[in-house]
């Protein structure tokens, strides 16, 4: 801890100037990232890797994949949590809440909207409609971060065979996500302690990488570790967390329905390893057979909602929680308890994330250009690109197919389309994102502005339900 200590503090004698960068702009540049968070994980790293990397240049690659790591490595919406981490780089405790909650908000806004229509009126067409367009410009997006990440990341072949090993294991054999980035982290540990060139590949960029990113590569002064800020700061987050938790235990009792949300998806957000999808099918169990909160068939259409609106997967867990207290209301106005549960829901789960980053991050960067963790965590970069490509195929599945159905063949097992169950506007629309992008360079508004008016027409004129 001594040598990490000097280390920490001679990296922020070396702090440049500021980055010129002012909370006003990263304001705006945060609600764009928010508003075009579509797409799960692979579309939301992918966003923000354009935005933050390529065209604001706030960051260096290297930074962005190292932060990445660590996220990965977190319960929790890992693209939420990147926000925040990045954010809190730029403009320290403030600039990581605004960016980590903004990079939510619309999909608060979204979901609990739509969950007072589907409470009131059931499915709206046009809002799928939108969505449905939104999704072809996204499965672009995805594939245009599969390919710059893997080019600049996987910079030769031990690197590139993990990322192929990444993917077998996840996409074929069903291998736990926490599972495989252990195990990459481990070759890359190893691999790195004894000075292997291939494992030399994450670090601290060059000089020309520092004169192309506003934030440069030392260490900025907020982020050193810090024994007694951490003590405050894991005080304060647990109490805003967990304080809420007990007090409506104390006060409703635990079989009361907000004490049962809080409890429960407290409980989820320790859980959720390798993102929302490895909850959520004892989500919907829970949901459906303990708690009696949804009806068979129900999670699927807060998943759709989820899948094609800004945030992550697991606000799903919003939608969760409106429709159990819409049903338990009691003596309240169902809509109202259904609005509280929602919020109650997603405040447990998420206040967590926050505490993850603010908590860890300032002990993940002082680390940067240790040689053992710089050869683990570029490995499980090299992983990392693996998951997002699985990612990627699995949404474009979902969006191009209406059905999919499992294969299985000795020790593989893997979801593949029901070629008969191609939806034509859908691939059509898909293959015009992806012409314009990786042929035209269109950008990623107009490019998504094009794709939602187009998904609207097609609706208006009945040929989408």
């Amino acid at each position: 801890m001594t040598d990490i200590a000097q280390n920490s503090d001679k990296r922020v004698d070396q702090v440049p100037a500021e980055h010129g960068v002012s909370l006003g702009e990263a304001f705006r540049v945060w609600l764009r990232v928010a508003a075009l968070s579509f797409g799960g994980p692979a579309g939301q790293i992918a966003v923000m890797h354009r935005i933050l990397v390529e065209e604001k240049r706030w960051i260096s690659e290297n930074r962005f994949l190292h932060a990445l790591n660590y996220c990965m490595l977190l319960p929790g919406p890992e693209a939420q949590q990147l926000a925040t981490y990045v954010g809190w780089l730029m403009h320290r405790t403030l600039g990581g809440l605004m960016a980590g909650g903004l990079f939510i908000l619309p999909g608060i806004v979204a979901i609990m909207g739509l969950s007072w229509i589907y409470a009131l009126y059931g499915k709206v067409g046009i809002v799928a409609a939108l969505f449905f367009g939104l999704k072809a410009a996204v499965l672009a997006i995805v594939l245009e971060a599969v390919l710059r990440i893997g080019r600049r990341a996987l910079k030769n072949r031990i690197l590139i065979g993990l990322a192929a090993a990444a993917f077998v294991a996840i996409f074929f054999l069903g291998a736990p996500f926490p599972l495989i980035v252990f195990a990459a982290g481990l070759i890359g540990l190893l691999g790195g302690r004894a000075g292997l060139p291939q494992f030399q590949s994450g670090g601290q960029d060059n000089g020309a990488g520092e004169r192309g990113n506003l934030l440069g590569e030392h260490l900025p002064a907020h982020a050193s570790p810090n024994v007694r800020r951490s003590v405050y700061v894991a005080a304060i987050w647990l109490a805003l967390w967990l304080a809420p938790v007990l007090m409506l235990v104390l006060i409703f009792g635990r079989g009361d329905v907000f004490s049962q949300i809080a409890i429960f998806f407290s409980k989820m957000a320790m859980v959720t390893f390798g993102g929302a999808y490895a909850v959520l099918a004892y989500v919907a169990q829970q949901a459906v057979d303990t708690y009696g909160w949804l009806r068979p068939g129900e999670m699927l259409d807060g998943l759709g909602m989820a899948e094609t609106t800004p945030g992550p997967l697991i606000m799903v867990l919003q939608f969760v929680g409106f429709m159990a207290a819409f049903r338990e209301a009691n003596a309240l106005n169902p809509l109202l308890a259904g609005t509280l549960g929602g919020l109650l829901a997603t405040w447990v789960t998420f206040t967590p994330c926050f505490l993850w980053i603010f908590l860890g991050a300032p002990y993940i960067e002082v680390l940067r250009g240790n040689r053992a963790l710089g050869g683990a965590l570029s490995a499980i970069t090299a992983a990392v690109v693996g998951v997002i490509l699985n990612l990627a195929i699995w949404f474009g599945i979902h969006t191009i197919f209406g059905n999919v159905q499992t294969v299985e063949w000795g020790p593989f097992r893997f979801a593949a389309p029901m070629w008969d169950s191609v939806n034509l506007w859908a691939l059509v629309l898909s293959g015009a994102a992806i012409l314009a992008m990786f042929r035209f360079h269109a950008g990623m508004l107009p490019t998504l502005a094009a794709t939602s008016a187009a998904g609207i027409a097609i609706y208006w004129a009945g040929i989408i339900a």
